[in-house]
């Protein structure tokens, strides 16, 4: 199962950093600081698959040369306490081949940071456990300074902002969820807090080189200790409810193998003996269904929860699409598409096609699309003649993105769907049997989630339209 991890921190002298050393080291190069007057050779670090430095518009071409880009940072810098440089560090999926693990990061870079005007340094490592398993992840190691033809400009207080990190945390998700279901890969990471997702474990420390580096050596690292304490407190957690395995694991893909279990595991246990013991606890729990092989011939599973789940959520769609309460006069939608092309929004055959059929009385309705092809428009469209008959239009999607970029093009005022959640759990913003919900990436969203917003639905007597890109799972 994919692991999500994002985290942020600030190199600076005051810690005793060099912002040259630190790109050496990510690099795996040899890289001569002119500041100190010395070299940082790294060149036999193994792992480092991918080394890119990316420029935002008008920055000088002589930075594509990691020393001069560098060096140039240092230079900038004159305070013995200076903030160098921000360092973002986030996991790649090993469930991905190589090459696309590798390219996943580049676009994502180029959209959340060069095109806000930094400089980025990429570097994918694609290092391997002691698992023997790959734990490929990337170094992005960001400018603080605004820059143009001439170099740098004034430090960017604007980027510091902890809002920003959570946007960044939030997007990273939601861009490697993308990729993993254009790839048709059935998992996806969560940028939630375990206590978030609602799963009973508690969260464990990341441990870095320099932790196993101070055992190795002999000497304690309280962090490590606790990483243990932690791993097998959870065990203990699990050997007591087998069932938090199943439920945590079903979170980010509905079914699963073996070795998906033995890998949850083997994070959340200390040692072979608690290992062996959970388990074992795990593959005896009459909440782990077998389904059967699969097309690589691994036995697969799923848990008895997930299935039930399912059954809910079939039969509200089913109580939903056998409704036909929610119709729209033709004079509302022919006013709503003449004002469309007042405006100069002239609908084609199949997005007329789309709105009939989401403005139709039906209880659910579905549009799938490509992206580009005209959904959000259309529904800004279906917006007008849903208001004109008397209906309250509600937006939602998975991430806080997808939902302002389908307030933007629809006008349909959005939010994400744990929003509307938090909500309805205080007896707010309830729908009625004249909402209508738009639910946009509808693909993207987990199915314990799409169960409780559609028997929401249901037992309010709302309508749900259904949105999706048919390159999303």
């Amino acid at each position: 199962m994919a692991i999500y991890h994002f985290s942020a921190k600030v190199i600076s002298r005051a810690a005793g950093s060099s912002a040259v050393a630190a790109a050496a080291y990510r690099s795996a190069s040899r890289l001569h600081d002119q500041r100190l007057g010395r070299d940082h050779d790294f060149s036999n670090k193994a792992g480092v698959v991918r080394s890119e430095v990316l420029l935002p518009e008008n920055a000088p071409e002589a930075w594509r040369d990691r020393e001069r880009l560098w060096n140039d940072v240092e230079a900038a810098e004159l305070r013995k306490d200076a903030q160098l440089a921000r360092e973002i560090e986030f996991a790649i999926p090993r469930e991905m081949q190589k090459a696309d693990g590798i390219e996943l990061p580049r676009s994502f870079i180029q959209r959340e940071f060069v095109d806000r005007g930094m400089v980025a340094d990429l570097n994918v490592h694609w290092d391997i456990g002691a698992d023997g398993l790959a734990k490929p992840h990337a170094h992005v190691m960001l400018g603080l300074r605004s820059v143009g033809e001439d170099g740098f400009g004034a430090k960017v207080r604007d980027w510091n902002r902890t809002e920003l990190l959570t946007h960044w945390r939030e997007a990273w998700a939601e861009h490697v969820n993308q990729r993993l279901a254009e790839l048709d890969i059935d998992t996806r990471v969560d940028h939630r807090s375990l206590e978030a997702q609602g799963i009973d474990l508690e969260p464990q420390h990341k441990i870095g080189p320099a932790a196993s580096r101070m055992v190795t050596q002999g000497r304690d690292s309280e962090r490590l200790k606790e990483h243990h304490v932690i791993a097998r407190t959870n065990g203990d957690k699990i050997l007591a409810d087998p069932s938090i395995a199943l439920d945590a694991i079903t979170h980010s893909q509905s079914t699963f193998t073996t070795r998906d279990v033995a890998m949850f595991v083997h994070r959340h246990s200390e040692g072979r003996d608690q290992f062996d013991q959970v388990m074992a606890a795990v593959r005896a729990s009459p909440e782990l269904v077998k389904l059967g092989k699969d097309g690589r011939g691994d036995d697969r599973f799923t848990s008895r929860a997930m299935l039930e789940t399912e059954q809910r959520l079939e039969r509200a769609t089913a109580t939903l699409d056998a409704r036909r309460h929610h119709a729209v006069a033709d004079q509302h939608l022919e006013r709503a598409i003449g004002a469309a092309e007042q405006r100069g929004l002239r609908l084609s055959p199949k997005q007329r096609d789309a709105l009939v059929h989401v403005t139709a009385a039906r209880g659910i309705t579905s549009v799938v699309g490509y992206a580009g092809t005209g959904k959000s428009a259309m529904l800004g469209v279906a917006r007008e003649a849903w208001e004109a008959a008397g209906y309250s239009i509600h937006g939602a999607a998975l991430s806080g993105i997808a939902a302002e970029n389908l307030e933007s093009g629809s006008g349909i005022a959005s939010r994400t769907i744990a929003s509307l959640e938090h909500q309805w759990g205080q007896g707010r913003e309830l729908l009625t049997d004249k909402s209508v919900l738009v639910i946009d990436e509808a693909g993207m969203i987990g199915t314990r989630q799409m169960e409780r917003v559609i028997r929401e639905a249901e037992k309010r007597g709302a309508k749900v339209v259904l949105v999706g890109d048919p390159q999303q799972l």
